[in-house]
């Protein structure tokens, strides 16, 4: 089975801060450390390294070949990467605290140059059984989401950032990931509604679909049938949780791409979100399959 990843490529700046700034506010960054990201890219790179062999799709500007590099000492395949001579890449502005949380303001750039044209061009390359995995980055997400469903993909969404565009395509997804922020925006729910009612919500609303849903800290959710998983976050020390719900996504798809059940796929993302945020930048802390097998936190599984 073939897995593409039809996504963004960002580049992003963080800015360390000691705290977020406030409206109005002009506040010095104590840092600035540039990354290669992208919900898309980030995705992509957690699968290849959870396992998974790995196609990418998106658009860079001429600024953004070391994004495709990347992605290609990654071990994923770029040829379905389109590079464009008048867009800048996408890139994000991240400040993050001094107690390893962050906030992010997106530009689309190069990202919101996806066309039709591009989607089918690429999807010739997939069959029926294949699994496409898509966030809210791109343009054309749309046509994106229906053209591989006329085609037999399966779909796992990630439908993030939330807008009222994304709704009524959400019933295309075999599998939805989002976090928590995201559920109660869906559901019109307030931020702090209890994490098990809004499951309950989204397994009334996509009876058909496994929903995943992270809780940060709190573990993570899964409804899979008439089932409910439920991990606890394996504690560790954070100092950097920007790619944590991406690594999360690429190790849960490959682990269940590779034969594992829903239980044990949850683990191997939770143990490997937790070696994400030990470390500093969205794409370079995402850890290796190897890495994460041999940690104290997921050991166990490899006796099951």
């Amino acid at each position: 089975m073939k897995v593409l990843c039809f996504g963004s490529l960002n580049i992003d700046y963080v800015y360390a801060v000691p705290h977020f700034v406030r409206r109005g506010e002009t506040l010095s960054a104590d840092t600035l450390q540039t990354f290669t990201g992208g919900k898309g890219l980030n995705q992509s790179i957690a699968l290849a390294r959870a396992g998974a062999e790995v196609w990418h799709a998106g658009a860079v500007g001429t600024d953004g070949a070391f994004l495709v590099e990347a992605l290609n000492d990654a071990r994923v395949q770029t040829e379905s990467i389109e590079t464009l001579p008048d867009v800048r890449t996408g890139h994000a502005v991240i400040q993050k605290s001094a107690d390893g949380d962050n906030c992010i303001l997106l530009y689309g750039g190069a990202n919101h140059a996806v066309t039709p044209e591009q989607i089918d061009r690429t999807l010739g390359h997939f069959s029926a059984g294949d699994l496409l995995l898509a966030q809210n980055e791109i343009s054309a997400l749309p046509h994106l989401l229906r053209s591989a469903k006329a085609r037999g993909l399966r779909v796992a969404l990630n439908p993030s950032p939330m807008d009222e565009s994304l709704p009524p395509l959400l019933a295309l997804a075999d599998i939805l990931l989002l976090n928590e922020v995201e559920a109660s925006q869906l559901l019109r729910c307030a931020p702090d509604s209890d994490p098990e009612q809004l499951l309950t919500q989204l397994r009334e609303r996509y009876p058909d679909a496994v929903i995943v849903l992270t809780l940060g800290a709190a573990g993570a959710l899964c409804a899979d049938g008439g089932a409910v998983i439920r991990q606890a976050a394996i504690p560790v020390h954070a100092v950097d949780t920007t790619a944590a719900g991406d690594t999360f996504t690429g190790f849960f798809l490959a682990g269940l791409l590779e034969g594992q059940n829903t239980a044990q796929a949850m683990r191997f993302a939770a143990a490997a979100a937790a070696i994400t945020v030990t470390a500093h930048g969205a794409a370079p802390s995402i850890p290796t399959r190897k890495k994460v097998l041999s940690s104290g936190a997921f050991c166990d599984i490899l006796a099951e």
